[in-house]
């Protein structure tokens, strides 16, 4: 059992630095020492990982792992504000740690300059409470669910795409009808179907309102408070100013947490093409 902070036994730095959350009355000093007691995994430290990370560590999130395996370009800059025009070239773990650092010293950041695959999955997941995908691939967005569901962890997952995002939390090894990513895209795309970033382009501030919804969402699974989107799926259109949420039933016939799942473990997984903008 997680013992937490008693309110009293905040710092006077701590106290300051978290008013604003203690005064929620959803949150409090309880809410707020959980925070620090939580760890979070985030796959990619791109478009989205930027305000997801910056965000989690403005909020007290005690422990954030982030794995990637890219390096900072000049080309990330339009989208990526975790990382700055001085940092070009250095792997973008160790520049997410930089910035954590300056944003708060009560938080750790964990980097795992590595690609997420199906050996490494399942162990790295183990050392956290939740994990949020902010990857730019089919490949690992599949393998990220899979691993998930054997973890038995919650997945909180954002995409981005020209003007538009989406963000929804899978929670398929829940009893119910609390569904997987699989129930709503069966299996990749073939490759090149679906335009990558680079081909398609993104508008850079969508990268800040989708990824500061996943740490909401975050936020809100940490704490056990509010309505969470397991089982919704909530979809930005942001030329048309129009956020619409739609239901996401969980799907007998899923391979993976169906009824008669093909799905018995992560050793089918195959690196395929990059095909999808998530940042």
């Amino acid at each position: 059992m997680q013992m937490f902070l008693r309110p009293m036994d905040f710092s006077e730095d701590q106290i300051k630095r978290y008013a604003r959350h203690i005064l929620l009355r959803e949150v409090g000093g309880e809410g707020q020492s959980r925070l620090l007691e939580s760890r979070v995994l985030v796959v990619g430290a791109g478009g989205l990982g930027s305000p997801l990370i910056l965000y989690l560590a403005a909020a007290g999130v005690g422990t954030i792992g982030v794995i990637d395996d890219d390096v900072v370009d000049l080309s990330n800059l339009q989208r990526q504000v975790l990382h700055a025009t001085s940092r070009v070239g250095m792997p973008k773990v160790e520049s997410a740690a930089r910035t954590v650092e300056d944003i708060n010293p009560d938080v750790r950041l964990v980097p795992h300059l590595e690609r997420l695959n199906a050996e490494n999955a399942l162990k790295l997941m183990g050392n956290y409470d939740l994990v949020a995908d902010g990857s730019d691939n089919f490949a690992t967005r599949f393998l990220i669910n899979d691993a998930c569901y054997f973890a038995r962890k919650p997945l909180v997952s954002g995409a981005i795409l020209r003007f538009d995002g989406q963000v929804a939390t899978f929670k398929g090894y829940e009893e119910g009808n609390a569904p997987c990513y699989r129930c709503l895209y069966r299996e990749p795309p073939p490759p090149g179907q679906i335009p990558s970033c680079a081909e398609a382009g993104v508008l850079g501030a969508l990268c800040g309102v989708i990824g500061s919804i996943q740490a909401t969402e975050i936020l809100k699974e940490l704490l056990e408070i509010g309505d969470g989107l397991a089982g919704s799926l909530l979809i930005y259109d942001g030329l048309g100013s129009v956020f619409r949420k739609i239901k996401v039933p969980r799907d007998p016939g899923c391979p993976l947490c169906g009824e008669a799942p093909t799905i018995t473990d992560l050793s089918g997984h195959l690196e395929q093409p990059r095909g999808v903008c998530h940042g």
